[in-house]
């Protein structure tokens, strides 16, 4: 099997629901993101899949967050808009056009990032 990977940023406000603390109130992040393809079959030129190709659907996908307030977008509306969830909604939107994604990673400071991917 093959894996890579690339990374890209976005910058967003949110605020968790039902939760009790300082993250309850609106507050900012400098967001990166990571995703991931894996596949057992190159193509002719021995790639898995274009990084072009890949960071094009991706930036079109941070689209929808940078420089929003997440609990605002449409897909977020009464929901929690945790680094889970945002992973999730990375996710599902790359998934209709990179058949290949295995997971998303979002890192919302250096040390803490959440992780969303499907079981086979």
């Amino acid at each position: 099997m093959y894996e890579i990977k690339t990374q890209a940023f976005f910058s967003a406000a949110h605020h968790l629901l039902n939760y009790d603390g300082e993250c309850e109130n609106q507050h900012g992040h400098n967001w990166m993101v990571e995703v991931f393809v894996k596949g057992a079959e190159l193509d002719k030129s021995n790639i898995l899949i274009d990084y072009k190709v890949l960071k094009k659907e991706l930036h079109k996908v941070l689209e929808l967050l940078d420089h929003k307030d997440i609990n605002e977008v449409e897909e977020f509306k009464g929901e929690s808009p945790s680094s889970e969830m945002i992973a999730r909604f990375i996710y599902n939107k790359m998934k209709e056009h990179v058949v290949q994604l295995s997971k998303v990673s979002v890192w919302e400071t250096q040390t803490s990032c959440a992780t969303y991917y499907e079981e086979d």
